[in-house]
């Protein structure tokens, strides 16, 4: 079973960055898609960012301007880059393939945005 070692999460304040990292195992991540998901307080978990096999990106509006996708084959990890972060950032990040391997995630890493 694949495994996802999701960190770099943190509190932060309004306007600040962070960069989380996804170191996958058991599974050579170059010829998949990978995506990042978010589970906000009390609400579902939802993709935010994904990116092909061959690098290109995508995002969901509420992030798209501010969050950057990367991926190192070399590494077998993953990266989202945050950047302007507001309250509404707040939640649980994860990575999983895209579409997510179902029943199948990592531990996660918590964010807090609050001033």
């Amino acid at each position: 079973q694949v495994q996802f070692a999701e960190s770099g999460g943190g509190s932060v304040q309004p306007g600040g960055t962070l960069t989380l990292s996804c170191a996958i195992s058991r599974i050579m991540i170059t010829f998949f898609p990978w995506a990042w998901y978010r589970q906000a307080p009390g609400k579902q978990r939802e993709l935010i960012a994904e990116i092909s096999a061959s690098g290109g990106a995508k995002y969901a509006d509420s992030v798209r301007g501010r969050f950057t996708i990367s991926r190192d084959n070399d590494k077998n990890t993953v990266f989202l880059q945050m950047n302007s972060l507001n309250t509404d950032d707040t939640g649980i990040y994860y990575c999983n393939r895209r579409p997510p391997v179902p029943d199948n995630w990592g531990q996660g890493t918590q964010v807090i945005v609050a001033s």
